[in-house]
């Protein structure tokens, strides 16, 4: 694996020769190809830093395998905690919820909504942005997908073209072209099934309490969250580092990481306001412990109080043929 990276046999691993190391963890996670999505490009160039901690420097093979176990151990830890649950969109649910009884109800409240957004889109703007609604659970994969959009949604579109788009849409109208543009694809995938990596996870604070209940874990996740944290002269820690050393904590209490979660980060901003945690001072390490100690907690009772639920989806693609051996059995480091 070493030398299968290793292309100038320099002993170590350039940015270049680092890429295919990085595809191959990506089509793992059932990413979409590099440069495909915008929202998937980030976990890329976050996989990428961890090699290479965000210089362009070259790595040495010893620094990939403890980066590279750490990857793996996370995935692993990951799935664990939020197990994925794997699906094959075959067009029979879709079908389903067609001829189901909650399918004109549904459609008048997305004609609804999609009317009061933006009246005067045309037919076809309408029924993309009604397809994008539907779920996994009804029976249509990520709509946002580029291969789901190029391979299904787009040729299931091409029925739109035939109408009047300068004309209003009416209710009617829409909900009697959208059950047919849903047929298509529906059709569509009959004759090529989707795969779909769902996952769903419960933000309860459940978490957190387990860790504020253990004192000997809380400041072993506390001191090696600090680690790496920069000190003034004196050894005080800024409070602009409070959201370093949460992120950090993260994983033990249950955490996404700062940005991953909308509502997450809400939650933790309100928690922030009411310790002044953005006001710059500097603390001595046991009070920057004990306000990041403070800001767990408040998460905590927030999310007691209102739980958060999130799901993802996420078309699950082949490898690409560029990829490297890297996660395949035969692999050897």
């Amino acid at each position: 694996m070493e030398l299968e990276l290793d292309r100038d046999r320099d002993g170590e691993l350039s940015v270049k020769e680092l890429q295919p190391a990085v595809a191959d963890i990506g089509a793992a996670l059932g990413l979409p190809a590099q440069g495909s999505s915008p929202d998937s490009d980030h976990i890329y160039s976050e996989v990428l830093n961890e090699f290479t901690h965000g210089k362009q420097q070259k790595v040495s093979k010893t620094e990939f395998k403890e980066v590279l176990s750490d990857i793996l151990l996370g995935m692993a830890a990951g799935l664990k905690r939020d197990p994925i649950v794997i699906l094959r969109i075959d067009g029979e649910d879709l079908e389903e919820f067609i001829n189901g009884p909650t399918f004109e109800p549904e459609m008048v409240a997305s004609y609804s909504e999609i009317k009061s957004a933006d009246g005067s889109g045309s037919l076809r703007d309408y029924i993309a942005k009604a397809l994008a609604k539907l779920t996994v659970e009804q029976g249509m994969p990520p709509s946002s997908d580029p291969w789901v959009i190029s391979n299904i949604v787009e040729p299931a579109l091409q029925s739109c073209t035939g109408h009047d788009l300068d004309k209003p849409v009416s209710q009617e109208t829409f909900i009697e072209e959208f059950k047919k543009v849903a047929e298509t694809v529906a059709q569509h995938l009959k004759e090529q099934h989707v795969i779909v990596a769902h996952s769903e996870n419960d933000f309860d604070g459940s978490g957190i309490k387990r860790l504020l209940s253990n004192k000997f874990e809380l400041d072993k996740t506390l001191n090696t969250a600090i680690e790496n944290v920069s000190k003034d002269r004196s050894g005080k820690l800024s409070k602009e580092y409070l959201r370093v050393a949460l992120d950090a904590v993260g994983p033990t209490a249950g955490l996404p990481p700062l940005g991953a979660v909308e509502q997450m980060d809400k939650v933790v901003q309100d928690a922030f306001n009411l310790v002044n945690a953005e006001d710059g001072k500097l603390l001595k390490e046991d009070e920057f412990k004990k306000i990041l100690t403070e800001i767990l907690g408040s998460i905590m009772l927030q999310l007691e109080g209102n739980p958060i639920s999130v799901y993802s989806n996420s078309v699950v693609h082949e490898p690409l043929a560029s990829s490297s051996t890297l996660l395949q059995p035969s692999s050897e480091l």
